[in-house]
């Protein structure tokens, strides 16, 4: 069987997979459900206002996931060029899962809800995490595939889409766990679908 730059295939299927069962069972031990609440299984959930945010496979979120994927392959490829793709993939994947973990858990979930865009949010379904994760890897494999500028443009292109659309993206998100800024929560409290 092939190797993936110095790992053998079967090994890192079988990393992904156990990441991925991993990161599934802990959301379950946390009392995340598998499917959405509604009961119904989506492709999109267009409305971050909606009940079906963070429950259908994919949302506007899943852009931030690809954008966590893009800064997570500069980041490795800066700290560990010679480590193998393969390698620095697995070690993103295990970055993403754990911050799925930790944003379904309960402070985190309260956090989010002090801002105007999360007020009802309660947590990812277990298949909407599981989508984040492969956003992530999504974004990581498109870092690795173009030219570094063109990567950053793409980026930016997913933060102004998000934010012109849902006046929300990672870069605000991270900025609302950082500060409050009563000037950007009256801004995305103006969000309408």
């Amino acid at each position: 069987m092939g190797k993936l730059s110095g790992i053998p295939v079967w090994k890192l299927c079988g990393a992904v997979v156990l990441l991925l069962v991993m990161q599934a069972v802990v959301l379950h031990l946390m009392g995340r459900h598998l499917l959405p609440v509604s009961g119904q299984v989506k492709l999109w959930a267009g409305d971050p206002l909606g009940p079906d945010n963070s429950q259908q496979l994919t949302d506007w979120y899943s852009l931030t996931h690809v954008v966590h994927g893009i800064l997570l392959y500069g980041l490795l490829s800066l700290a560990a060029p010679r480590l193998p793709f393969a390698a620095r993939l697995l070690l993103a994947m295990g970055a993403e899962v754990s911050w799925e973990m930790i944003e379904n858990s309960s402070m985190v979930i309260k956090t989010y809800r002090k801002q105007a865009l999360a007020a009802a949010f309660a947590g990812d379904s277990i298949i909407n995490s599981l989508s984040d994760t492969f956003m992530m890897c999504l974004g990581f494999f498109i870092a690795s595939r173009l030219p570094w500028w063109l990567t950053i443009i793409f980026a930016l292109c997913l933060e102004l889409v998000a934010a012109a659309v849902i006046h929300d993206n990672l870069t605000l998100n991270v900025l609302n766990f950082l500060v409050s800024w009563p000037a950007l929560k009256h801004w995305q409290a103006g969000y309408r679908p």
